[in-house]
């Protein structure tokens, strides 16, 4: 990616596919794990939509379309919230990655830095449990789609709650990363319950969908 596209494009959602792989991939500070769990989640969230997509309009299954017709609004808002929160991710993390270059060579220094720090700790975190609700609301639209979705597209259904869960895992690891080092352990233990939560829920809600989809279309 050439640096007249770099200054073009403010937003990583504005990203080819490529350019965002490749940006990845380098040794940029951002995006990272966050940023690239948010993309996950949009394309999860996406694949349960298409199934709704395959099932409006069709007579068989005109009893829920009224249903589906709403789930799918609800998808396009979600797909749009992980775009933001890709760029969300991105700018809560300057100010951590600039905080971690602040001098601690007097003991003045050294006391301004932590307290910068765990205010950019913090903040590094919201991002993430931001994403891992998101995802819990996805998989909770996904679940839908699967049950009463168009079976021609159920396999699709089941790849979305896949991609979701591996999204709210990974949010949830940029939590706990930035927990380990917080100085006020009441708020890292607060984080860190709400990951977990997160996750203890929706995980098992994401594998019950992968297997009910993988039952019904061996």
């Amino acid at each position: 990616m050439n640096n007249s596209t770099k200054e073009e494009k403010n937003y990583f959602k504005e990203y080819s596919c490529e350019e965002f792989i490749d940006v990845l991939a380098s040794k940029a500070a951002v995006p990272g794990g966050g940023g690239a769990s948010a993309l996950v989640g949009s394309i999860g969230i996406a694949l349960g939509n298409m199934v709704g997509s395959l099932t409006v309009g069709k007579k068989k299954y005109k009893d829920v379309e009224e249903e589906i017709i709403k789930c799918k609004k609800e998808a396009d808002e979600i797909a749009k919230e992980f775009l933001k929160l890709m760029d969300k991710d991105a700018q809560a993390f300057e100010p951590l990655s600039k905080a971690y270059g602040l001098p601690k060579s007097t003991p003045e220094e050294i006391a301004a830095k932590e307290k910068v720090m765990e205010e950019a700790l913090k903040e590094a975190c919201s991002v993430p449990v931001e994403i891992m609700k998101t995802c819990a609301r996805g998989i909770d639209l996904v679940e839908v789609f699967a049950q009463k979705g168009s079976k021609i597209a159920l396999s699709d259904a089941g790849v979305g709650a896949t991609l979701l869960k591996s999204a709210l895992q990974g949010a949830s690891l940029n939590i706990y990363i930035n927990t380990k080092s917080m100085k006020d352990r009441a708020v890292a233990k607060q984080l860190n319950q709400t990951a977990d939560s997160i996750r203890k829920e929706y995980e098992a809600k994401a594998d019950r969908i992968f297997e009910e989809v993988s039952k019904n279309i061996r």
